[in-house]
């Protein structure tokens, strides 16, 4: 799908617990100057006017007709059917409410729906990290493609999608990569986010040096300390990133033993990545200890951190050999190493979306 030649307009909505941000999309661009409106979380008729009105005021601002709606909007919800389920940021959907129905019949359009972290790794799979890595293994001169991404994005929570070649990857109850419900090695009491998260990272440093959890830095204030730029515990600082950093390469492990592809990763607490990166890398390539005290590699696949030159050119240059077809002169390309790639958004979290958003859109109006 190339939506960069594709001229038809998408509105679209990033809809959080607090905002509303409203605007549209024509050939993978933004077009009109976002619109935002407070989301009213707390009372549904509010909340229902401002989607409406939101979506009135990008409409009013074209000059050509949108050919449908799509936006992000947080699980659970039914979003083939578009009814928003019990969501903990927006209470006031609570019980289901038919938002995708009350849309349609408002602009007359078809109106689509799904998980931002589903719509973060289409942008990706689409226009982002996936074409990438395969543009750099043609231009290395490798036989090889990658058709299956990952995406994980670290912010407020932990989210992540998949996309198969070129599908975007839903399951049956609109629940699939709930990568957040994941179990952990190193806290078998709690899943996974409460170790890859905002909080995570400010209740570690919090614990560390003594403090209550309220009085406790932003990550962005502890990634700070960490690299000696702002005053604080550094040694704690280092030690928060170190154990998100640890419980990431967990979560990775996990799913790239079941899903064999590209990772890309995004999301506000990535750009703290230098001080993650190095436990995430070191915990993918740990290894499991057998009975009989053999050692044998984590992952099937050997991981490359496609971030870092050197890596990526060995990733590239993988290890293709020819060899001869049985009982025949004919020879054949065989690249015996099985392998993966992690690396990080080069497009932005907020413009993957975008981009998974109005490819959904065009791909469901395809269909």
């Amino acid at each position: 799908m190339n939506i960069f030649d594709d001229k038809r307009v998408v509105m679209t909505l990033d809809a959080g617990g607090t905002n509303f941000v409203f605007s549209a999309i024509r050939a993978g661009e933004e077009i009109i100057e976002p619109i935002t409106l407070p989301s009213e979380a707390h009372n549904l008729d509010l909340c229902l006017t401002n989607l409406r009105d939101g979506f009135h005021a990008v409409r009013s601002s074209l000059t050509e007709t949108p050919v449908a709606i799509s936006f992000a909007f947080p699980g659970p919800t039914d979003y083939p059917n578009g009814v928003v389920g019990d969501l903990g940021n927006l209470p006031c959907f609570r019980g289901g409410v038919a938002v995708g129905p009350m849309l349609e019949e408002e602009f007359g359009i078809p109106v689509f729906m799904n998980n931002d972290g589903d719509l973060y790794a289409y942008g990706e799979a689409i226009a982002g990290y996936l074409p990438y890595v395969n543009e750099q293994l043609e231009k290395a001169g490798s036989p090889k493609r990658f058709k299956n991404l990952v995406g994980f994005t670290l912010g407020t929570g932990f989210g992540g999608g998949l996309v198969s070649d070129g599908r975007l990857f839903l399951g049956d109850n609109s629940a699939s990569m709930e990568v957040w419900l994941l179990s952990q090695r190193y806290n078998e009491v709690a899943n996974i986010e409460e170790s890859i998260s905002i909080r995570a990272v400010k209740r570690t440093y919090a614990e560390l040096i003594g403090i209550e959890f309220d009085k406790a830095p932003t990550p962005r204030d502890i990634y700070d300390i960490g690299v000696g730029v702002k005053e604080g515990n550094r040694e704690a600082a280092l030690e928060a990133y170190r154990q998100m950093g640890r419980a990431l390469g967990d979560a990775l492990s996990n799913v790239l033993t079941m899903i064999d592809g590209v990772a890309v990763i995004g999301g506000g607490v990535s750009g703290a990545r230098s001080l993650f990166v190095p436990a995430m890398l070191e915990e993918m390539r740990s290894s499991y200890t057998a009975p009989n005290g053999n050692t044998y590699p984590r992952l099937a696949q050997k991981v490359f951190y496609l971030d870092d030159a050197t890596e990526m050119t060995a990733f590239c240059r993988g290890d293709v050999r020819e060899v001869e077809v049985p009982h025949s002169k004919v020879k054949v390309t065989y690249d015996p190493m099985s392998r993966v790639g992690v690396g990080f958004s080069q497009i932005g979290t907020s413009r993957a979306i975008s981009i998974g958003a109005y490819a959904y859109a065009l791909s469901r109006l395809k269909q």
